[in-house]
């Protein structure tokens, strides 16, 4: 709901002088500092602060690369993961940016172990296991700040496990959508599992739900658009399309309902239904022509508006309910 609006309104409909409207405005609460602001900016300065930390850490490590045994190195960067885990669990003030930087650091004994050993395992191993290792601390903390960044750990391992088990290419192959089926499920069950339905186990906010559901949407429709290229539609094309309408059903649901993650699927709907126009019109022309462009321009046009007001309605609804965000 815009309160400033609602204001205009109200002062609109009763006619209220210049006085009442800032009585009204005062009563609204609409240029009071926010309640959390200062818990807020310390958690936002604290996490930056841990960010450069870590940042710090690793450089400093580069810079005495030479002068650092291989057993040092591992040493050091395990004792950091150590050790902030142990401050986050004494120090419950500053056990946010602590459990962040033992997240990264994971990600950093990680990233020397498969430089120091070259042991052949594939890139999503690593991102898979730093998944897994950082899903205790995420689950001990609670808070986006670690459920952020373990998102895009997860959405990563899934994009580089399918890209390896279809043979490091981007051509489709009929062949292989079990695999971009089961990479489809993975990457909207973590954003399913983000979402306000696991809040209670998770501790997730919208925040980290919101990114794991934008990797998995772009995902999911870079996979329709490729099934789009060839001369016939492949059968990637209809389990996009099919995936992204399950996600937006579920995201209209009143308990699930969140106007971000529903647009940008809103979005990618519309791209890939222009797209699937757009092929079966060229099917039937040997080329393209302007009015064909102008046709496809007003059916995007017409379509995204569509989904727009569609939203907007949604969007009403879930205020009037209470649950709008």
């Amino acid at each position: 709901m815009d309160i400033g609006l609602s204001l205009l309104q109200i002062s609109a409909a009763h006619a209220l002088n210049d006085e009442q409207r800032r009585q009204l405005r005062q009563l609204s609460g609409l240029d009071d500092e926010p309640a959390n602001l200062v818990r807020i900016f310390r958690i936002s300065l604290a996490l930056i602060a841990a960010s450069l930390i870590g940042l710090g850490i690793i450089f400093w490590i580069a810079a005495n690369w030479d002068s650092l045994t291989r057993a040092t190195r591992f040493i050091l960067l395990q004792g950091v993961v150590v050790i902030m885990c142990i401050g986050a669990y004494a120090r419950p003030a500053a056990r946010i940016p602590l459990a962040l930087l033992a997240l990264l650091a994971i990600g950093a004994v990680f990233a020397y172990f498969g430089q120091t050993y070259q042991t052949g395992a594939d890139p999503w191993q690593l991102f898979a296991l730093w998944a897994l290792l950082g899903l205790p601390l995420c689950l001990s903390v609670r808070h986006d700040a670690l459920w952020t960044p373990w998102a895009l750990i997860a959405m990563t391992a899934i994009s580089l496990w399918l890209h390896a088990n279809t043979g490091h290419r981007w051509r489709l192959d009929q062949r292989e959508i079990h695999f971009q089926v089961t990479a489809c499920i993975g990457g909207l069950t973590i954003a399913a599992l983000l979402s306000p339905l696991f809040a209670q186990w998770t501790g997730a906010g919208r925040l980290s739900m919101r990114v794991a559901t934008t990797l998995a949407v772009i995902s999911v429709a870079l996979l329709g658009i490729a099934g789009l290229v060839s001369s016939e539609i492949s059968g990637q094309f209809w389990l996009a399309l099919f995936m992204l309408t399950i996600a937006a059903a579920a995201f209209i649901s009143p308990r699930l309902f969140d106007v971000f993650s529903l647009s940008g699927i809103g979005l990618a709907l519309n791209i890939l239904l222009i797209g699937l126009l757009a092929h079966m019109v060229n099917l039937d022309s040997a080329r393209w022509s302007i009015p064909m462009l102008l046709f496809l321009g007003l059916a995007a046009a017409g379509l995204l508006a569509a989904t727009v007001s569609a939203i907007l309605k949604l969007s009403e609804r879930a205020a009037l309910n209470g649950g709008a965000k």
